[in-house]
């Protein structure tokens, strides 16, 4: 196909949707549509992925309070990676060639499925990590499998409708068919472990080393769309923000049935609600869409260094739910050890979030280092004052106050900062 040939079919792909759904080519969007934004396909497809964090948290919250701390959080770092690269995988190929018509919202469908299956068998995943003998991973895996077939069916369909991008759609479908079976391997050989975990860690590298060759062949990447895929993540980080609004309710809850409505309980519904607002003011400070229309190779940094990001917010939210099994007196922790459990994710997520920035603008402003030990330091405190006495709701109060030393750092001289920054990075 012409270079011409290419640009009609991208204009064709970004008019105005006609009003059925019809068969039609899927051919490669344009990657500067004007006004494109996430689908409602996109949001209903996003709504399994609150299950699949949900589940995984709770499992997480379990093995915490029991202080079995190498099951919980190898398992929840095996969990969230399952279902960060599920929807990884769908949401970079919808960028490119979402065209809406049946086939891809049935395909969507499916691969909804899978995460519903893929979510169901995380239980027995935990439990199997917590016996130490085996890893039952099958009804995982099954899941896994079931959205694998629905995404190499639509790579299948984007190498035979976009040939300008043939070569990349099959490198995709050798990819996830090659590493998908050997995944299922895993299911039907019994090996050791510490083999299966061996063996599991050379396929998450093959994983991820997947897109990288099939975005930088000859043929040059997939047309994603830098605003639109932003967006996406920045939806999913919403997502993942619910499971801290839900370990919050389930905290408050076990100081209600504990003591009634008190001071304690104000505390932690107030610390609770304004740490997930204050990680979401944050997080959107970043200018992820503007620098990557500008450049399209830091994608790759960018996107996998927010698999960090997603692990800390949904722990985050397990922490929470530890903290209500700590209120309710069944932990087996102590009460410092789950102020840690929620203490530790939000310092992941600062130091995720501060790396990405500067990895995304290749900048570096020793403003935004004193910013980020300002909010370390915070978090320090709070176990220090849980550790002399203080309730846990003064824990999360001072917790929810981390964040907010970036926050206030950014609205009063850090736009500035930043602004300069994107300015000296575009005009590069």
């Amino acid at each position: 196909m012409s270079e011409s040939e290419t640009s009609d079919a991208h204009a064709a792909a970004s008019a105005r949707p006609p009003l059925d759904h019809r068969l039609r080519r899927m051919v490669g969007r344009d990657p500067d549509e004007a006004h494109r934004a996430a689908t409602p396909l996109e949001l209903l497809f996003d709504l399994t992925f609150v299950v699949a964090f949900s589940q995984a948290g709770v499992q997480t919250a379990h093995l915490l309070e029991l202080g079995h701390w190498g099951p919980a959080i190898g398992g929840f770092a095996f969990a969230v990676f399952t279902i960060w690269w599920a929807w990884i995988n769908c949401s970079w190929l919808a960028s490119a060639y979402d065209n809406d018509d049946i086939f891809f919202r049935v395909a969507t469908m499916v691969e909804m499925l899978g995460v519903l299956v893929l979510a169901l068998g995380l239980p027995a995943l935990f439990t199997s990590l917590d016996g130490g003998e085996h890893i039952d991973n099958g009804v995982v895996v099954a899941g896994y499998v079931v959205m694998r077939v629905a995404t190499i069916a639509l790579w299948l369909r984007a190498a035979r409708h976009d040939p300008a991008h043939r070569r990349t759609a099959l490198t995709y479908v050798v990819f996830v068919s090659v590493l998908q079976a050997g995944w299922v391997v895993l299911i039907f050989v019994n090996l050791p472990l510490p083999t299966t975990l061996a063996f599991s860690l050379l396929l998450v590298a093959l994983e991820l080393v997947g897109p990288y060759v099939a975005e930088h062949g000859r043929e040059g990447g997939t047309p994603w769309h830098p605003h639109h895929i932003a967006e996406r993540y920045g939806l999913l980080v919403i997502i993942t923000l619910g499971e801290i609004v839900l370990g919050t309710i389930l905290a408050i809850s076990a100081v209600i049935e504990k003591q009634d409505w008190s001071v304690e309980t104000v505390a932690i519904a107030f610390g609770g609600t304004a740490l997930a607002f204050g990680l979401w003011w944050v997080y959107f400070t970043m200018p992820s869409g503007k620098v990557l229309q500008r450049y399209r190779e830091r994608g790759f940094v960018w996107g996998y260094g927010h698999y960090f990001i997603f692990l800390a917010l949904a722990g985050t939210g397990a922490g929470l739910h530890v903290a209500a099994y700590e209120i309710e007196g069944l932990a087996h922790i102590g009460i410092v050890q789950a102020l840690l459990t929620v203490v530790i994710p939000v310092g992941v997520f600062m130091v995720a979030l501060f790396t990405i920035y500067s990895l995304l603008l290749r900048q570096f402003d020793p403003f935004h280092i004193w910013l980020f030990i300002g909010s370390i330091l915070v978090l320090v405190l709070a176990v220090v004052a849980v550790a002399a006495g203080a309730s846990f709701g003064v824990g999360i109060l001072i917790i929810a106050a981390s964040p907010f030393v970036v926050v206030v750092g950014y609205e009063t001289v850090g736009h500035r900062h930043q602004a300069a920054a994107l300015e000296r990075a575009l005009a590069h």
